[in-house]
């Protein structure tokens, strides 16, 4: 069973998505003496230099890795849970080959409105067996999807943070399958 979500759904989603980024913002802003620095969190646009840092919620080991073509390996180091309703997966995309590759348009899915945004993630999903439902990366109100885009070439060796932005599965369920177009699927455990 899929989940789709009407043009009305989207908007009010994305709007709980906005305010949530504008109160964690609100919450950034605060001053710290012990020089700490507020942390970033993935803007709209999804652009590659805006998701988050290189270590920016990485846990010790990574979560999974999923292998796709031409040496592409994404590594999924944090899939974190947030109060506004939807789940973050964080991680790298490198390519592990000998040869510099362009990032597949396979990645971005085959809807129309997420394939005329550019190259990006659009095309992954979270499953939840348990519930038997897939979850779809979101959308902003311009059909952007809320994800890593406008990938360059990549050469060999090189390594990308992306971010892709997903609604939360119920609160009791923790282990969820992402699954990426052209790569392996991975099972990995929701935090938060």
């Amino acid at each position: 069973m899929s989940v789709r979500f009407t043009a009305q759904a989207r908007k009010g989603m994305v709007a709980l998505t906005v305010a949530a980024g504008l109160a964690l913002g609100v919450a950034g802003c605060g001053g710290s003496d012990d020089g700490d620095k507020p942390e970033a969190s993935p803007s709209a646009s999804g652009n590659v230099g805006s998701g988050p840092s290189a270590q920016e919620g990485k846990a010790e080991a990574p979560l999974a890795e999923l292998k796709g073509p031409d040496g592409l390996l994404l590594t999924v180091t944090a899939a974190q849970r947030d109060s506004g309703g939807f789940v973050t997966v964080s991680g790298d995309l490198k390519n592990d080959g000998g040869k510099t590759v362009n990032v597949p348009a396979q990645l971005s899915g085959n809807e129309t409105e997420i394939i005329r945004n550019g190259r990006s993630l659009g095309g992954a999903t979270l499953v939840d067996s348990k519930g038997k439902k897939r979850y779809y990366v979101l959308r902003d109100t311009d059909g952007r999807p809320l994800t890593t885009t406008n990938f360059p070439a990549m050469k060999a060796g090189e390594s990308l943070p992306v971010f892709m932005q997903f609604p939360a599965p119920p609160a009791d369920v923790s282990e969820v399958t992402v699954q990426l177009p052209m790569f392996s699927p991975a099972t990995i455990t929701i935090s938060g």
